[in-house]
C-alpha cells in the first residue's frame, strides 16, 4: 500500500469483535535481530501470569461466533505464545513482530502484524468463507479459515487471531506495518489496554505510531 493513501479498514458486522489497528513506520528497515531489551519480553521470567479462564473462553467465544473450532492445532495465536514462552520456546522473531508478541502475552489477546508494502487497499475484516484457506509459513502448511474472523486485502485473506498468512508477514526488509488487535467486547478495556502497550514498545524501538480508522462494512 501507498504510504501516502489514508488507511482504513472496513468491519463487518460482528456481536463481539472490539478491534483496534495501529500503523507504524519505522525510519530504518527493521533488520532481523531485536534489540536485547526486546527479547529479554519472550523469555518465561518476563511473564507473571497465564491466559485466565475468563479470558481464554472470550477469545474463544469470538473465533466461535462465526463456525470456526478455535481449539487444538486451530487455537487462538494467544493461547500459542503463553505456552511456548512459559516452556522458554518462545524464540525471536523480528523487531515488529516480537513487539507485538511481548504485548500480546500480557494481556492474552490475539493480534496480526501485517506488511503494509505486501497488502493492497481495500482491507475488510470478515468471516473467512467455505472452502478458504491460505498459506501461513514458509513451508507451504495451509490454514483452512472458514467461519474465522479474518483480515483481507485485495488478494483476498491475509491475517487472523490464529496465524498471519506467509505472503503479508514482515521481514528483515520491512518499514512500515499494521498491528491489528483481535479485541472482544466481552473483555471490556482489554483491547485499549494491549494497544497502549504495543505502542509503547513500536514506540521505544523508534517507530512512528497512530490509529487507524475502522468503519462499518456489511454483514459478515
Amino acid at each position: 500500500m501507498d504510504s501516502a493513501d489514508p488507511l482504513i479498514i472496513e468491519q463487518a458486522s460482528h456481536p463481539y469483535l472490539d478491534p483496534v489497528a495501529i500503523r507504524v513506520e519505522l525510519s530504518v528497515p527493521q533488520g532481523d535481530t531485536s534489540p536485547e531489551w526486546l527479547q529479554r519480553l519472550l523469555i518465561p521470567a518476563a511473564q507473571t501470569d497465564a491466559i485466565s479462564d475468563e479470558c481464554k473462553k472470550a477469545v474463544r467465544q469470538l473465533l466461535r461466533h462465526g463456525g470456526y473450532r478455535p481449539a487444538g492445532r486451530g487455537k487462538p495465536s494467544s493461547e500459542w505464545l503463553v505456552k511456548a514462552a512459559f516452556e522458554g520456546k518462545l524464540s525471536s522473531i523480528y523487531p515488529l513482530v516480537d513487539a507485538g508478541n511481548a504485548a500480546s502475552l500480557l494481556v492474552g489477546i490475539p493480534l496480526s502484524v501485517v506488511d503494509l508494502d505486501r497488502v493492497a487497499a481495500p482491507l475488510q475484516i470478515s468471516l473467512g468463507l467455505d472452502g478458504e484457506k491460505y498459506v501461513f509459513n514458509r513451508s507451504g502448511q495451509e490454514i483452512d479459515i472458514a467461519g474465522l474472523l479474518c483480515l483481507r486485502d485485495a488478494s483476498g485473506a491475509c491475517a487472523s487471531a490464529v496465524k498471519d498468512s506467509q505472503r503479508s508477514k514482515t521481514d528483515a526488509a520491512t518499514k512500515r506495518a499494521l498491528i491489528l488487535i483481535w479485541g472482544t467486547c466481552e473483555l471490556p478495556g482489554a483491547s485499549g489496554r494491549l494497544a497502549a502497550r504495543v505502542r509503547e514498545l513500536l514506540e521505544r524501538l523508534g517507530g512512528f505510531c497512530e490509529v487507524v480508522e475502522i468503519v462499518p462494512g456489511g454483514a459478515a
